[in-house]
């Protein structure tokens, strides 16, 4: 009995395994909205936070580094989640709905 070298053996005793699903991507109709918010972290640093961006995450990678730069300023993207350093609310804001996205500020 011959194997094929590239096939690795498994056991297993729950039958097959399911395939994997794609999750559907939320749309603006299905409630996404996209937030912008002021949080002030530890020490009293103030960060702009911008949440419900829709696209891929190599889309909101590079709308990050879009508002990061327009707005002269560091950041980061985690999990959907975009953070400047600083309070940026205009700036965002203005960009954003200059590519056509509607946008809602949120918090105090």
């Amino acid at each position: 009995m011959t194997r094929d070298p590239e096939a690795r053996l498994a056991y297993s005793t729950g039958g097959e395994k399911p395939k994997p699903v794609a999750a559907p991507q939320p749309s603006a109709a299905d409630g996404l909205r996209i937030r912008v918010r002021l949080e002030r972290r530890a020490s009293g640093r103030l960060v702009t936070v911008v949440t419900g961006l829709p696209g891929s995450a190599a889309d909101i990678t590079a709308l990050g580094k879009l508002l990061k730069s327009e707005c002269g300023t560091g950041g980061a993207v985690k999990n959907g989640i975009l953070e400047l350093q600083g309070d940026h609310r205009e700036q965002v804001e203005a960009v954003l709905r200059a590519r056509g996205l509607q946008l809602k500020r949120s918090g105090g």
